[in-house]
């Protein structure tokens, strides 16, 4: 597969970031954590990209297009946070990025449901996620540069994911039975590719001590909060919809 150069250095020294009051042993760790963020939140753009044009091209309103093509800007801004704290901590915040998969279009349902099926996966799920990952991750952080930082990628996604749940809200309710049983077909597989997904890029272990002062998380435990965001938030809220 071929892979792309993803050079944010430049974008990342100029928010320079003051991490002198940091435990400097645990920036090595750090640095690793930021760095597969900043590589996630900026590939997080282009998804976003994807699905504004998906949007517009199956007739949505041109404004639930443009606050995609937002939510894109926002998410190759989160990648040169990141990249900040990265070239803060000694690192570099350059990555070799493999080839994304393409964006799944979903030929087989109709285009509202083949629609709905990436702002669920997208919004309703992995954003949802995020903002309970981060908000977690922000109550046990000390206040400094890093938690003001995150606080603001904290504060863009729960945008993101209330977007998708508000659309949800509006468009649902008019589906068709056949659109219905499309987008509830796609369920199975979109869960599993969500905890996949969550699994890859979390520690197999807990955070080491003070880790939580540089957004070091305990990946066990949020392993626990992935399950339960699941069962108590996503499912629930799909299920006023539909078969979940």
């Amino acid at each position: 597969m071929n892979a792309s150069q993803l050079d944010l250095r430049d974008e990342a020294r100029a928010r320079a970031l003051d991490v002198s009051g940091y435990p400097a042993a645990l920036f090595p760790s750090a640095i690793r954590t930021w760095h597969g963020r900043m590589v996630n939140e900026h590939a997080s753009s282009a998804v976003f990209e994807a699905l504004a044009r998906q949007l517009a091209e199956a007739g949505f309103p041109k404004e639930l297009a443009d606050a995609c093509r937002g939510f894109a800007a926002e998410e190759r801004r989160h990648g040169i946070l990141c990249g900040a704290v990265v070239e803060a901590l000694g690192g570099a915040a350059t990555a070799s990025v493999p080839e994304r998969p393409e964006f799944p279009l979903h030929r087989d349902a109709p285009p509202r449901a083949a629609v709905l099926r990436n702002v669920i996966h997208v919004c309703c799920m992995s954003e949802t996620v995020a903002v309970a990952l981060i908000g977690a991750e922000r109550l046990e952080m000390p206040p400094g540069p890093l938690l003001e930082l995150l606080t603001r990628i904290y504060a863009d996604e729960v945008g993101h994911a209330r977007f998708g749940w508000r659309l949800l809200e509006q468009v649902a309710p008019e589906l068709s039975a056949a659109e219905r049983t499309a987008v509830e077909r796609y369920f199975p597989v979109a869960f599993r590719h969500l905890v996949q997904h969550e699994h890859a890029h979390l520690p197999p272990h807990d955070a080491p001590p003070q880790g939580e002062q540089l957004g070091l998380c305990s990946g066990l435990n949020a392993r626990v909060l992935l399950d339960e965001t699941i069962e108590e938030v996503i499912r629930p809220g799909l299920r006023r919809y539909f078969a979940c």
